[in-house]
């Protein structure tokens, strides 16, 4: 018996991280040797966080975790794909404290490695079975439709808002299509990977789609509170963060607004106070959609009941996030 998420981690990690270098392996064999480098560091870091929930749910549901093996790897090479991509977009030139792909292989060379890296997922799922074929190929069609949703452009932004072609609910569609959609794939898979019914593994989707939302709200808060200590943001890093502020406080566009037309990279005091309160309201959503996240499971796993480790996942997984 596991006594936390975290324990359950560091014991399937390994495994994971093992299964993933065998597919690094068959991956690198038509690639030349000067994109090996950048395809091992999109693949081979991080905490695989999702690959790992994915054993979790296959095992607490009865299933036998290794076998779920190959749809975790698919999971995180999505993961490492989708990281890949926004690198580029975004012009982020590090990664977990390393070079972003683009930076070493260019522009060009960065997309087709994310291209082979979810190609290579469908595949791989595909052999698996068709079901898990079409989870993979919905989930990467949806993580796109949400970078494209994301207002990278401040001047766009600021026309979609003037318009009233902004909607309330764009900060949902976003933080589910961005995050909570990977989490909801990799929840599904190890429902199938476990054989269960159709009902628990709509509420296994609907467990991984919270905790992956909250997840991004975590990411969003600890990207506001470094602006709060900075007291300045550039107009690219406004741009993105918005829907998250206006979603709580639809008033902030005043604060936005000069940031956006880079009139003043200053956060003034009023808007400090803004964003520490949208800080506070945001961390409280947090902790809601993790209690629906249990509420999910724990009716999925009556017999169970506070022993599995799923219960214990969502809280645990967000410290683990927050700390790293």
């Amino acid at each position: 018996m596991f006594e936390s998420f975290e324990h359950y981690w560091e014991s399937r990690k390994p495994y994971l991280d093992e299964a993933l270098r065998v597919q690094l392996v068959k991956l690198l064999h038509p690639v030349p040797k000067s994109k090996s480098a950048a395809l091992h560091m999109a693949l081979d870091g991080g905490k695989k966080l999702r690959g790992i929930l994915l054993c979790m749910i296959t095992e607490d549901l009865g299933g036998e975790w290794k076998s779920a093996l190959s749809r975790a790897v698919a999971v995180e090479m999505i993961q490492a794909a989708t990281l890949i991509h926004d690198d580029f977009v975004d012009q982020d030139r590090t990664r977990r404290n390393m070079p972003a792909v683009w930076t070493l292989e260019g522009a060009r060379e960065a997309v087709l490695i994310g291209d082979v890296i979810f190609a290579s997922a469908i595949h791989l799922m595909s052999e698996t079975g068709r079901e898990d074929g079409l989870v993979v190929s919905r989930a990467i069609a949806q993580i796109s439709r949400g970078a494209l949703m994301e207002p990278g452009d401040p001047s766009a932004f600021i026309e979609q808002m003037t318009s009233n072609s902004w909607r309330d609910n764009h900060y949902e569609k976003i933080i589910h299509l961005k995050t909570g959609v990977l989490f909801e794939a990799a929840c599904e898979l190890g429902a199938i990977s476990a054989g269960v019914n159709e009902e628990i593994r709509l509420k296994c989707m609907r467990y991984g789609s919270l905790i992956g939302e909250a997840y991004q709200m975590a990411d969003d808060v600890k990207e506001i509170k470094q602006h709060l200590l900075q007291r300045r943001i550039s107009a690219q890093q406004m741009a993105l963060l918005a829907p998250a502020v206006l979603y709580f406080d639809k008033e902030a566009f005043l604060f936005i607004r000069p940031i956006l037309l880079e009139r003043t990279f200053a956060i003034v005091q009023r808007f400090w106070e803004c964003l520490q309160s949208t800080v506070d309201l945001m961390e409280m959503e947090i902790q809601h959609r993790l209690d629906l996240a249990v509420a999910e499971i724990r009716e999925v796993l009556p017999e169970k009941g506070h022993t599995s480790i799923g219960i214990k996942a969502p809280q645990e997984l967000i410290a683990m996030f927050n700390l790293s």
